[in-house]
């Protein structure tokens, strides 16, 4: 008996054990399911709708183009700009697949086979998540939480966005998608940016071995920082794992993988941000306008366009080489000037200000001190001013700016804003003068510590490069020709004509006269008084009407005095009103963008250029002639020489030698304080302006201060650069000559002399006092 009851017990027992497991299997399988359909209901926490799926929210970069279609800067949130899949090369492609899903092709969002081994192994053989599903939580949630119950919520929302995914995309699609949204740390998200971060160059170009170091990178961007010291042999190890994954999965042969491995780690490390690169003025100053124009022009739907998250194209006239031309310019010849800027200021015990009292000098430091960056954290911690005024004469740790790179140093704050006005600064911009197009635009030294734009923010005084413009005004109301002849002798404006206070009597900076000369041999020895008697003759009243017709937005005191440059203008005006002589007499406003698009290509803005007549094609082609003079025995002669000249041994020489028509204008201001030279060829008008930040921070003499010294120099590397790039053509063909002119300009010449080593210094403007 017992034994049959022992049996009848056994029985029921496996019976419900096995309802027992069924139930449980069912219930958990109903849980299973239902906790997927709660998930994709968005119980657990929001789940991206279809029209998200459609369009993923995008944070793109928006990139600023240059016309020689280069990539020259970029406004973000996340340094990002898409490419297309075909914009892939096949290798990194392979590599990505090989190394974080081997069965990408296989599965629909979800690998099985992979999720199964993670499982059963609690992880230890490697984790399971597709390309789908990190790219899942990329676009929508971001990293994973560590506390276990949310974390499985998060990773079953990643199953089902990735299944989503799948349906929604291509495996292609899905591939770019991801290699678009990864961070590879460094300001450079998306593979387009890490490939032109490390490498310097375009995803389609990268190397085998180089698009290994980007897939390697993606398992932990930060512990594989390949530009991190101490981890690059870390960074090797990985490449070649990624290396080794692409052979066994069929993606490369077993012997390129060995000769491959042995390369070493090669970085052309290039970072990325808005303080460096090229064009950073120009950069900051496309920036302003985009603000105006983004308030100017909404979305179909009234909201703005944000250029840090849009991912726009701004299409601009400048020209990457010519950009960089001319910032290499400024470097070599400002870096080598600046050496005897310091020389001369270690005799000043007031430096870098000269003639400055000790009143005027604390006043200009105060300025200083509260417009610093310092003033400003502290003033908004709410520290007093007696207290602020006190840090400033505290010795602290910084990084300064030298012309050698970057220093650490210990100095006070005080001592720091002396040094910094040390430093000359210079403007300049180069452009088409029959187009408008902005082909250069160097605003300063180094955006990092000096951000003012001296392009188009910073009016100077322009000195002698004035001149032309009363000339101009001589020709076109007097019918003067260059050739015609005019007394330089003393000479008087009487209290009372033409608004002067006071009688005025300019004088010419050497003291001597050369009584008869032609108006092309005084605007090329920037003789002051034919000036002054020009501009007596037509009015000041006539030669502002004509500044403000060549675009010239300066408000221009009615006085002759500005005969002699008393006015102060920006480089861009400066350059705009220079290329209407060369453009015939037409004014083209200077035009920095093309087009703007879209992240899709839709063009959203283009520029409609803005010009209009000012003189007749017989006058501006005459004060081109007046200005090739300046190059042809004026203080721009040195442009044709090889050697000699005011402030030889501290120029970055005189490597010039252009023989091909010139026409231009140096220009010097009062104590020096502005150095000028505007020189143009048929196709290429370009501005450069020198001086220290305040006017009392100066050269002690003409010898070293002079626009001949200071600035034509920077025009001349600029122009030598440009010449040796056949492929910018820049011309150096004579101007066009209008057919029948009307006016004389081909003067009788004396014998011409040996003047290798002869140079003229020109006039400064100390005749500005009357």
């Amino acid at each position: 008996m017992a034994t049959k009851k022992n049996n009848n017990t056994q029985v029921k027992d496996i019976a419900y054990y096995n309802r027992k497991f069924w139930k449980i299997f069912l219930y958990g399988t109903g849980g299973v399911i239902l906790f997927f359909l709660f998930a994709s209901w968005g119980l657990f926490g929001s789940m991206p709708s279809f029209e998200e799926l459609e369009n993923p929210e995008s944070n793109l970069a928006t990139e600023v183009i240059s016309s020689d279609g280069e990539t020259i800067g970029k406004f973000y949130n996340e340094n990002r700009t898409a490419i297309k899949y075909s914009d892939l090369p096949k290798h990194l492609v392979d590599a990505l697949v090989a190394t974080e899903d081997e069965r990408f092709y296989d599965h629909s969002g979800i690998d099985a086979r992979g999720t199964l081994r993670a499982v059963t192994s609690l992880g230890t053989s490697g984790g399971a998540s597709t390309i789908s599903q990190q790219l899942a939580k990329l676009l929508f949630h971001g990293e994973g939480s560590r506390f276990l119950p949310f974390r499985m919520v998060q990773k079953v929302k990643e199953w089902i966005i990735a299944t989503r995914l799948e349906r929604q995309y291509t495996k292609q699609e899905i591939i770019a998608m991801y290699f678009n949204k990864a961070d590879f740390v460094n300001n450079a998200v998306g593979i387009r940016s890490a490939a032109k971060v490390y490498f310097g160059k375009e995803p389609r170009d990268l190397k085998i071995e180089e698009g290994a170091v980007l897939v390697g990178m993606l398992k932990n961007p930060s512990l594989f920082n390949p530009i991190k010291e101490k981890r690059k042999e870390l960074v090797f190890k990985r490449r070649n794992t990624v290396l080794g994954q692409m052979v066994k999965n069929g993606f490369l042969e077993e012997a390129a993988k060995e000769s491959l491995s042995k390369k070493p780690l090669v970085l052309d490390y290039h970072p990325e941000s808005h303080n460096e690169g090229i064009a950073t003025y120009f950069r900051e100053y496309l920036r302003d306008f985009m603000k105006t124009w983004a308030k100017d022009n909404p979305k179909k739907d009234g909201t703005e366009y944000d250029i840090y998250r849009d991912g726009l194209k701004i299409y601009t006239t400048i020209d990457s080489r010519m950009q960089l031309y001319a910032e290499e310019a400024v470097d070599a010849h400002l870096a080598n000037l600046q050496k005897e800027f310091f020389k001369q200021a270690k005799t000043n015990k007031n430096a870098p200000f000269i003639k400055l009292s000790d009143a005027e000098t604390e006043k200009l430091m105060d300025r200083a001190r509260k417009a610093s960056e310092r003033w400003r954290q502290m003033s908004s911690q709410g520290k007093s001013e007696s207290e602020i005024l006190k840090s400033f004469s505290v010795k602290t740790d910084m990084t300064v700016f030298t012309w050698k790179g970057e220093r650490d140093t210990i100095m006070t704050p005080n001592d720091s804003i002396r040094y910094y006005k040390h430093f000359l600064q210079t403007g300049v911009m180069a452009m088409e003068p029959r187009t408008g197009h902005v082909k250069a635009w160097v605003g300063g030294i180094n955006y990092k510590h000096f951000q003012y734009d001296h392009v188009g923010q910073g009016a100077r005084q322009v000195g002698s490069t004035f001149k032309p413009f009363v000339y101009a005004a001589a020709i076109e109301q007097q019918g003067y020709s260059p050739c015609d002849s005019i007394i330089d002798a003393p000479y008087t404006i009487p209290k009372g004509r033409h608004n002067v206070t006071e009688t005025w009597t300019p004088r010419n900076s050497n003291g001597t006269y050369k009584g008869m000369v032609t108006l092309k041999y005084a605007l090329a020895q920037s003789i002051n008084t034919v000036s002054a008697k020009l501009i007596d003759k037509v009015g000041p009243d006539a030669v502002i009407d004509l500044v403000k017709k060549l675009g010239v937005k300066s408000n221009i005191p009615s006085q002759p005095s500005i005969a002699l440059g008393a006015v102060e203008i920006t480089v861009e005006d400066m350059v705009a009103a220079y290329s209407t002589f060369a453009n015939q007499g037409v004014y083209i406003k200077p035009q920095v963008i093309t087009r703007i698009e879209d992240k899709n290509g839709v063009i959203l803005y283009e520029t409609v250029p803005e010009s209009h007549d000012v003189l007749n094609k017989d006058i501006a082609y005459a004060v081109i002639k007046l200005l090739e003079g300046v190059t042809e025995s004026g203080s721009g002669g040195r442009l044709r020489t090889d050697g000699g000249g005011f402030g030889y041994e501290m120029m970055t020489g005189y490597p010039y030698v252009l023989r091909n028509p010139i026409a231009g204008k140096t220009g010097t201001t009062q104590n020096q304080s502005d150095g000028w030279f505007v020189g143009m060829v048929p196709n290429l008008a370009t501005g450069v302006w020198v001086g220290n930040e305040d006017r009392s921070a100066h050269f002690k003499s003409i010898t070293y201060g002079q626009g001949a010294v200071m600035a034509l120099p920077i025009w001349g590397l600029f122009m030598k650069k440009c010449y040796a790039d056949k492929e910018l053509n820049v011309s150096k063909e004579p101007f066009e000559r209008p057919a029948n002119l009307s006016i004389k300009v081909d003067c009788w010449k004396p014998p011409v002399k040996d003047t290798t080593a002869v140079d003229q210094e020109e006039q400064n403007t100390d005749e500005f006092d009357f």
